[in-house]
């Protein structure tokens, strides 16, 4: 009994020792991914939000918002470039990520569709054209749902749009991660896991193109592997699908220029599912295709500067 006792301590102490490693592990990781992709923008304080956001351009106005566990840069990657000659572009991080934090519990898309409205009203922006990449295009079909007096259009890329039949591979991991104790789990465990799956989370991310050589820096992707971007990412993951199928009977009132634009081979969201068929029940809504998977505003810039442009003119 005695050497059982303390067979049980040891695997404790050894336990404790092993987490607080771990958990020192992913702070010189976080330090390490602030140091590679610095905040570069302004604050900004909304309701229920400190954002972070670049401003670059002048003219009429764009709003950008990325998708699930990016952040701004997955814009000024090149996307921006593109634009900033003609119009004011506005480039956010959602809370949660990049540097952006939410200021009370992390809201779900419907909530983070209000803080974005008001950080359109707080900028000054006479309704803007909201821009919309992945999630962030759920999140701003929740805009156009609730606040359509702020923009004047909605252009989504790539946009998650329906309830998730089952989650992208590369996301399962987020997605088993425990509720009631995402952060002190992606401390300990999930950014030293988030590292050793990084190659193949990018590759099916990206597919069938190739990942960038400079994406974890330029395109900011350092930034995703943080304790903080993790449990919000994960969050975000877990709350989707409610907010979602809140949304989709609320298609048909939508009375905003829509325009949807899908790379053919999107490997993390189907084009059929959250395009065509989200098209079809948008009045007025349209939807283009182009060659190329998920990453298109990286990976196919020009595309996607010539989509906004076009659904910037129909609005």
């Amino acid at each position: 009994m005695k050497r059982t006792g303390k067979r049980l301590i040891g695997g404790a102490l050894l336990a404790a020792v092993s987490g607080i490693g771990l958990s020192l592990y992913s702070s010189r990781v976080a330090r390490l991914a602030e140091d590679l992709v610095p905040a570069e923008g302004r604050f900004l304080d909304v309701a229920g939000a400190r954002l972070h956001y670049i401003d670059v351009g002048s003219g009429p106005a764009i709003v950008m918002v990325h998708g699930l566990a990016g952040q701004l840069r997955n814009f000024s990657y090149a996307l921006v470039d593109l634009l900033k000659d003609d119009y004011r572009v506005i480039v956010v991080d959602r809370p949660g990520s990049g540097y952006s934090t939410a200021t009370g519990a992390m809201p779900g898309i419907i909530g983070q569709g209000a803080i974005i409205a008001d950080f359109i009203q707080k900028l000054g922006l006479d309704r803007p054209l909201l821009v919309g990449h992945s999630l962030g295009g759920a999140l701003s079909l929740a805009v156009g749902l609730d606040h359509p007096h702020r923009v004047r259009a909605l252009a989504l890329i790539a946009p998650l749009t329906q309830p998730l039949e089952q989650v992208p591979e590369s996301f399962r991991g987020l997605a088993r991660i425990p509720s009631g104790a995402r952060l002190a789990f992606a401390q300990v465990l999930g950014t030293p896991l988030s590292r050793l799956t990084a190659k193949k989370t990018l590759e099916g991310v990206f597919a069938p193109e190739a990942v960038p050589e400079d994406f974890i820096t330029r395109g900011g992707g350092a930034l995703s592997a943080r304790p903080i971007a993790i449990a919000a990412a994960a969050a975000d993951l877990a709350g989707a699908n409610d907010d979602v199928t809140a949304m989709v009977g609320r298609y048909a009132e939508i009375g905003l220029p829509v325009r949807i634009l899908f790379g053919r081979q999107d490997a993390i969201l189907d084009p059929a599912w959250n395009g065509h068929r989200t098209a079809a029940v948008i009045p007025g809504a349209k939807i283009d295709t182009i060659e190329g998977g998920h990453m298109i505003p990286i990976t196919a810039p020009e595309a996607c500067a010539r989509f906004v442009r076009a659904a910037f003119a129909a609005g």
